[in-house]
């Protein structure tokens, strides 16, 4: 898997970009207007600079001529492995992979979703290649982060799951772990409950935001409290996952809680707006 695509060049998707670049392969990264493939671009080189500063890599300018970030999405015609990396919402997830299929000329070329929670199925079908499509999950940050959901659907086939994590392992010095297709997957199926958990504990006036990451991060040795972590995660990120988890399983603890909805509302949506469950710079 030489040819990279990677559709959406926001923080996961650059993310991704990067780490494929840093691997040795031709990444172009689709973004759907100027101002994105500028924000983008700018996005891989801070990342990759602060690498080069800190000893990760030897030079930021070599893996940045591996990467382009480009508007035209039938840039991806001749991609060995398109992954998508857009916003969390199904219907525009769809649209895309049936976009993705008609585009993408080798009929080998897998189709993969980063999706936190949305069922793979739901892709696969709409596109003629469901053989070739499935979950390939990073986490944020993704050149720091090591593990990655691979989730074949009922109609992945094995030959697909075993090149993904080949690439994932033997290229990207992952740590793979299969998941089933289920909601949520294996990460946020225990994550996301746990956040919204702290969420209403907020919400109810049980404690502050500050003593309940507090309790975690002290007295349970969590690197950050579950209110720092959706505010990484992005809150209107959480609420769309709690809701497909909650559209899933139909299970009272999945259920977004009325302050998170009225964050995402009011655009409070954590680190990339500034102010979430605490204010950044």
């Amino acid at each position: 898997m030489d040819k990279i695509g990677v559709v959406g060049c926001g923080l996961m998707g650059a993310g991704i970009a990067e780490v494929c670049a840093r691997a040795g392969s031709q990444v172009i990264a689709v973004e759907s207007s100027p101002d994105r493939v500028e924000a983008g671009i700018a996005r891989i080189t801070k990342s990759l600079e602060r690498a080069e500063s800190r000893g990760r890599i030897d030079s930021a300018a070599a893996v940045l001529e591996r990467i382009s970030v480009v508007e035209d999405i039938n840039a991806l015609r001749d991609r060995d492995l398109v992954i998508e990396a857009i916003v969390e919402d199904e219907a525009t997830k769809v649209a895309l992979f049936k976009q993705l299929d008609e585009i993408v000329e080798s009929p080998d070329a897998i189709l993969a979703s980063n999706t936190s929670s949305i069922p793979i199925m739901k892709l696969a079908v709409v596109t003629n290649r469901p053989d070739k499509v499935l979950g390939i999950h990073f986490f944020n940050p993704v050149p720091v982060l090591s593990l990655v959901e691979l989730v074949p659907s009922l109609l992945t086939s094995e030959k697909t799951t075993l090149e993904a994590r080949s690439f994932v392992e033997g290229s990207l010095g992952k740590h793979a772990i299969l998941s089933q297709d289920r909601a949520g997957f294996v990460v946020n199926a225990l994550l996301i409950p746990f956040v919204l958990s702290a969420i209403r504990m907020l919400e109810s006036g049980f404690a502050t935001a500050e003593d309940i990451d507090e309790g975690l991060v002290r007295g349970a040795a969590h690197p950050q409290g579950p209110l720092a972590l959706a505010d990484l995660i992005g809150l209107d990120t959480t609420k769309a996952v709690a809701e497909s988890l909650y559209e899933e399983f139909k299970e009272q603890l999945y259920a977004p809680p009325p302050l998170l909805a009225r964050m995402v509302d009011a655009g409070l949506l954590g680190r990339k707006t500034g102010r979430g469950f605490y204010t950044y710079e």
